[in-house]
Parts: structure tokens; C-alpha cells; sequence
């Protein structure tokens, strides 16, 4: 009789690609261009002719940004290519004509809601553009590069589409540490197309992705997102169906080739500097799922404003199942972190958001995610386009909007895993907010943006009320929920400078003082400093997930991805709170003047 051995788990063996001790790495994705010569009977303005031989296959001067959900028209045919005056990008310009006689630009490219600004190019910057031509074989590119010599200085232009990309999918288990990686000629990265980042992990497992800094990709810095199997923008090749229809679908065809925690994610990518990318600094769909993104600055992201479209953030993931995003640093960004669809599991803890346009955005995803002691600095704070999300010990000092959405239903899972449990349409509500402070302000964009939590006004504070009014003398149908408002559970805010509060939180804690934040960057080190009045200093238990429920959708408890209970006891600055706190971030407050020093 012949016994059979169980057959021994492949060894999955680390590779590490690591800076030398003491050395400077750059790994870029673009060549010096010299030879650069004036032309006549123009201020200024220079050209060069590239033998269409140095890019091979993939020429970014003939390859325009292409994909779903990018806002068309853009001001101009915009490439993939850019050009770069000692490190610095300039502005591809729409035509010839205005390369030699430079205006401003001052057509938005993008709805109000966006918060893209109406001036997209400021006038010390039309001194600086190029704009490209096919002449003969070659790739032509006239340039005005202010006062500058460009045979003098350093002049580049990129030439290759990634830095570091495996050839092949599913090559697990890489360390990435230690380099500067910079300039690549990336395509658009929505969550139907394939997500090709400067660094690309290409439907992979286990990364690491650490101490690098990362800067200038055309469109994303560090890619943990899908393949193409899944789909590749058929809505914009197609025009058959919605994008959202093409997104439901790729959920699917992911799941039909393993989509699951043993094939792809699990990532680490910490301890980075990314900045001046023009739509992301993380980017991820389906591949992004359990990974851990910490302790990175995110800062400059999509504001050069050459192009728009609805998946531009610091951090943008689709399908963030049990994802951490915890102690990084966004500041000057179109949007900090966004995330949309199946943001399950998600936790968004102790990070620091300043000077963006807007802070965060969750969208049409039914919870458990976790917002706790995080700091919104920013005029406009959160769009809440979800339900089921827990905002625990957090400063909001700017405003937040909140909208339904009933025209598209989206997946929701078993808890920790990516098998899809249902569908369902995003009524708004069932959240928890809890020992947060809200800063008073002037209103927000269109007038439905307010400070506070008096948007939940109108909405039951348990589920017992509405049950009652969903199935009492009602018959049992789908269109009778549409009407209801879920209920909401908002207990120990406080609210200052006269921000407002649900109706029947009771009772709350409101004062007209200015708390006066100030967030100061210098030397590598971040120091937040507020006043705070006697009035803030309320005791509080401190929060735990197993008081929290489960949201009513998806009804998958509050916890840890490892399915343990949640202690909300660690503030934004380190300091573990008693068994009584106070609210917002900070693990201590004291009355009066309080400087902290973060991310130590």
C-alpha cells in the first residue's frame, strides 16, 4: 500500500532590494536631455529634437492620460511625459502659442464639490512650459524655462512608465528600503484600469515598502491595486455601461482568480516621503486589501493641477478590507485619504491631516471603519458618503458634509475576508460619534457642509425606533427604507468656537471658546499646540469597540483585523489615557496652553 505525505507549504523566501549604508540611490524614470538650442525670434524659448529611439515601445510624449473617471475635456491633450528644470516639473502647455506667448489659464476642470480652484496655472508659472511635437522620427519638445540656461543646468525628461515593476504578476515577498525614486511617466489610475504606479507590486503579496522617498510620478507613486484580467477602463473604451457597473463586475472576476488574503496584499509601507505626485501617493483596488500603510509623509499630491478626476487623494483604495492607515502626515493635498467602496474593516488612526483642500472622504461603504484620534485641521474635514463608520476621539476643525447615496448599491463581506456577503445602497447614518471635539466655522461648499453634528438632526439615536417605523403598519418592502433615516449614536462631544450639535445629544458640552490650533513643521519634527478651556476638560470613559455594536447593514462587529476588541486608550501624541479621558486626540490635555510633538 502506498502512503501519501501531505505535501509541505511552499517556503516563501524574502528578497530585499536596500540602499547601501551611507549612499544616496536613485532609481528614475527619466534621462538628462542636452543640446537644448534657442529659437529665433522668441523670448526665451527653447527646443530640442529626441530620436524617438531612446523611449523604444512606450514614447510618454505620444501617450496622452487615458482612463475612467478622469474629468473631460482637460485644459489640453495632456501626456504622460513632463519635463523637469533641476528636479522640478514644468507645465505642459496646450498649444505652441502659448509656450511663446504664456497666459494664465483660468478655466476650472472640475465640479465645485471637488474643491478644485478656479485658477489652475498662477502667473509665475507660465514661465515655465513645454509642449511637444512628432517631426520626422523624432520627438520635439519647446520648452520656456524662465531665466535658466538648460544646457547649463540639470534638465531631464521621463522616459520610462515605473521604476520598479516585476515583469510578471504574483512576485511576492520584495523589500523595497532605502532609495529615491522619482519621475515616471504613470497612467491614470482608476479602480477599473490597471493600477500601474512608480512602484508597482502587480497582484502581489507581503511587501515592504519602506524608508524610500518618493516623488514626481506623473500620476501615482506606490500602486497596491488590480490587474488587468479584471478589467482595463471599458467604460472609456467601450462607452457600453457605467464605470460603476464596470467596477461591480471586477469584484467579481477577482473573486473567480482567488481573490483572497492567501493570494494578494498584506503589505507594509511605512516611514516614506511622497510628495508632488499628480493623483496619488498610495493607490490601490483589490490588491490593497490587509495592508498597513504608517508613519508616511503625504504632502503636494495633485496640486499642479494640469488634469482632474475623481481618484486623486494622498491615499485613494477601493476595497481597503482590513487596511490600517495609522501616524502619517498629510498636508497640501487635494484630498488626504479617500475611501470608496468596501472600506470594511478599515481603521484610519492617529494621523495628522493640514492644509488640504479637503482632509478625508468615505464613499458608499456600509462599515465597520474606524476613525479615531486623528486631527482634521483643514477648512473642509470629511465627506461622509457612507454609513457604519465609527468617528472616535477625533479634532474636526472644519466642516463635514454628509449625503445618501440610493442609486448605487455596493458590495459588503464576512468579516475579514473578501467573500461578498451582499449588496446594498447607502442610506446614510448608523454611525457612532463619540468624545470627538468639533470646532465651529463658516459654512461649507454648497451650502451643506456644517461644523459639528447637527446633520444627523432628524435621525433616531437607537434602533429600536427604527424598526418601530420601518415594520409597524407598514407592509415589508424595499422602497420603505428609502424614506427612513438609520439611527445614529452620538454621545461626549465636545463642541467649540460654536459648532453645532445633534438634537438629542444630551447632554452636550458647547462653549464659544477657540481652542486656536496651530500645527508647526520644522527640522523633520511636527509640534500641534491649542489652548484649551476648563470647559473641554470633561471626564469621559475611555471607549471600547465592544460598546459600539455592529452597523446595521453589514452587522460585522468593531475590532482589530485579528477579530480582537479595540481599547480607544492611545492618543495622536503617544499617551495612554486612564480609565477617564478627556475629548478629542490627545491623550492628556491640561487647562490652558498645550504644545505636542508628534510622530517621534
Amino acid at each position: 500500500m502506498r502512503v501519501s505525505r501531505p505535501r509541505r507549504r511552499k517556503r516563501q523566501i524574502r528578497i530585499t532590494y536596500e540602499a547601501a549604508p551611507g549612499e544616496k540611490v536613485v532609481i528614475t524614470g527619466a534621462e538628462r536631455i542636452q543640446g537644448w538650442e534657442k529659437v529665433e525670434g522668441t523670448d526665451g524659448i527653447w527646443c530640442v529634437a529626441i530620436d524617438n529611439a531612446l523611449f523604444g515601445d512606450f514614447n510618454p510624449y505620444t501617450t496622452e492620460l487615458f482612463g475612467d473617471w478622469i474629468i473631460y475635456p482637460c485644459p489640453c491633450h495632456v501626456h504622460l511625459g513632463d519635463v523637469y528644470l533641476n528636479g522640478h516639473s514644468l507645465y505642459e502647455a496646450m498649444s505652441l502659442e502659448d509656450v511663446k506667448h504664456p497666459v494664465m489659464r483660468t478655466e476650472g476642470v472640475g465640479p465645485d464639490w471637488e474643491g478644485v480652484p478656479e485658477k489652475v496655472l498662477e502667473p509665475e508659472n507660465t514661465l515655465y512650459q513645454w509642449y511637444t511635437e512628432q517631426r520626422d522620427g523624432k520627438t520635439v519638445i519647446y520648452a520656456r524655462f524662465g531665466a535658466a540656461d538648460p544646457n547649463a543646468e540639470n534638465v531631464e525628461i521621463n522616459v520610462r512608465g515605473n521604476c520598479v515593476r516585476p515583469d510578471k504578476l504574483q512576485v511576492n515577498y520584495i523589500t523595497l528600503r532605502g532609495f529615491e525614486i522619482c519621475q515616471a511617466a504613470t497612467q491614470w489610475c482608476p479602480p477599473t484600469g490597471v493600477q500601474s504606479g512608480m512602484v508597482d507590486t502587480r497582484w502581489s503579496k507581503g511587501w515592504v515598502i519602506e524608508n524610500n522617498h518618493l516623488h514626481d510620478a506623473k500620476t501615482s507613486a506606490i500602486s497596491l491595486g488590480k490587474e488587468v484580467s479584471t478589467g482595463d477602463n471599458e467604460c472609456t473604451r467601450y462607452r457600453r455601461k457605467p464605470g460603476y457597473q464596470m467596477q461591480m463586475e471586477a469584484v467579481f472576476k477577482a473573486l473567480k482568480i482567488g481573490w483572497s488574503k492567501e493570494l494578494v496584499g498584506s503589505h507594509l509601507v511605512q516611514d516614506n516621503d511622497i510628495h508632488d505626485c499628480g493623483e496619488n501617493g498610495v493607490v490601490g483596488h483589490l490588491g490593497c486589501v490587509f495592508s498597513t500603510i504608517r508613519r508616511n509623509r503625504i504632502y503636494r499630491i495633485a496640486k499642479k493641477y494640469e488634469f482632474f478626476g475623481h481618484e486623486i487623494a494622498g491615499i485613494k483604495l477601493h476595497t481597503a478590507i482590513d487596511v490600517t492607515i495609522e501616524e502619517n502626515d498629510f498636508h497640501d493635498c487635494a484630498l488626504g485619504i479617500w475611501l470608496d467602496w468596501e472600506a470594511q474593516g478599515t481603521r484610519v488612526s492617529r494621523n495628522l491631516f493640514s492644509d488640504n483642500t479637503r482632509d478625508l472622504m468615505v464613499e458608499v461603504t456600509h462599515g465597520p471603519c474606524i476613525v479615531d484620534n486623528n486631527i482634521f485641521a483643514s477648512d473642509y474635514n470629511f465627506d461622509n458618503v457612507a454609513q457604519g463608520t465609527a468617528l472616535i476621539n477625533n479634532y474636526f476643525g472644519g466642516t463635514t458634509r454628509r449625503i445618501q447615496t440610493l442609486d448605487r448599491a455596493t458590495p459588503y463581506h464576512r468579516p475579514h475576508s473578501t467573500d461578498v456577503a451582499g449588496v446594498a445602497v447607502v442610506y446614510g447614518g448608523d454611525d457612532r460619534v463619540m468624545n470627538n471635539i468639533f470646532v465651529g466655522g463658516p459654512m461649507g461648499p454648497n451650502g451643506i457642509s456644517v461644523t459639528g453634528t447637527a446633520h444627523y438632526n432628524g435621525h433616531p439615536d437607537n434602533l429600536a425606533e427604527y424598526v418601530k417605523a420601518a415594520f409597524d403598519g407598514m407592509p415589508e418592502d424595499h422602497t420603505v427604507f428609502w424614506a427612513l433615516k438609520d439611527p445614529v449614536y452620538v454621545k461626549d462631544n465636545v463642541y467649540v468656537k460654536d459648532a453645532e450639535h445633534y438634537e438629542r445629544e444630551t447632554p452636550a458640552a458647547v462653549t464659544s471658546f477657540d481652542p486656536g490650533l496651530k500645527i508647526e513643521r520644522h527640522d523633520g519634527k511636527v509640534t500641534v499646540s491649542l489652548d484649551v478651556s476648563p470647559e473641554m476638560l470633561k471626564d469621559l470613559s475611555v471607549i471600547r469597540s465592544g460598546e459600539l455594536g455592529v452597523p446595521r447593514i453589514t452587522e460585522c462587529p468593531f475590532e482589530d483585523k485579528n477579530g480582537e476588541e479595540i481599547v480607544f486608550d492611545t492618543g495622536i501624541d503617544g499617551v495612554k489615557r486612564s480609565a477617564t479621558a478627556v475629548a478629542g486626540p490627545f491623550g492628556a490635555l491640561k487647562a490652558g496652553l498645550n504644545t505636542v510633538t508628534l510622530f517621534n
